[in-house]
C-alpha cells in the first residue's frame, strides 16, 4: 500500500508502524527514485506512479493485513492519505485498498475453512450417537412410568 504522510508526527508514524508489526507487516519510508528502480520489472510496478511527493510503502506477508492496517489508521488520522497499492501484478486504487480491506484475514480463512471441513464429521458423530440417545431417553420415560 502507498499513502502520503505529510504532516504526521513521529510519534503518529511510530503508532502506525507498532500496529503494522502487529500483523507481521512493515512500514517504510523510501526515496521515490530509488523506490520506483527497485520496482522495475516485479509484479507490483504498477504503484510506481503513486510515489510522488512525501510516500510511505506498507507491506506484508498477508495482502489484507497491510490494507487493513493502513485503511483503519486513515480512518482516525487525516493526514495519512491512502494512494493506491498492489496486489500481486494488479494494480488498486484508493477504493481497492478499502475494498480489499473488507476482506477477511488469511487467518479468519483458514478458520472457515477448517470449520467448514469439520462440520460434516461432527454432523456424522451427532447422527450416530443420536439413537443411542434416542433409546436411553425412551427406556428412562419407560422406568418412570412404571415406578
Amino acid at each position: 500500500m502507498v499513502a502520503r504522510y505529510e504532516g504526521m508526527t513521529v510519534a503518529q508514524m511510530q503508532d502506525l508502524r507498532a500496529k503494522m508489526r502487529e500483523v507481521g507487516g512493515s512500514v517504510r519510508v523510501a526515496k521515490n527514485k530509488l523506490a520506483k528502480i527497485a520496482l522495475q520489472g516485479k509484479p507490483c510496478e504498477s504503484i510506481a506512479d503513486y510515489l510522488t511527493g512525501m510516500t510511505v510503502i506498507s507491506y506484508s506477508e498477508d495482502p489484507v493485513a497491510a490494507a487493513k492496517v493502513v485503511d483503519a489508521y486513515a480512518k482516525t488520522n487525516e493526514k495519512l492519505v491512502i494512494l493506491g497499492g498492489a496486489m500481486g501484478d494488479s494494480a488498486l486504487d484508493p477504493a481497492g485498498v478499502k475494498a480489499v480491506a473488507q476482506l477477511p484475514s488469511r487467518e479468519e480463512l483458514i478458520a472457515q475453512v477448517v470449520s467448514c471441513i469439520g462440520a460434516p464429521a461432527s454432523n456424522i458423530a451427532g447422527a450416530i450417537g443420536a439413537p443411542a440417545s434416542n433409546i436411553a431417553s425412551i427406556l428412562s420415560t419407560i422406568e418412570e412410568k412404571a415406578a
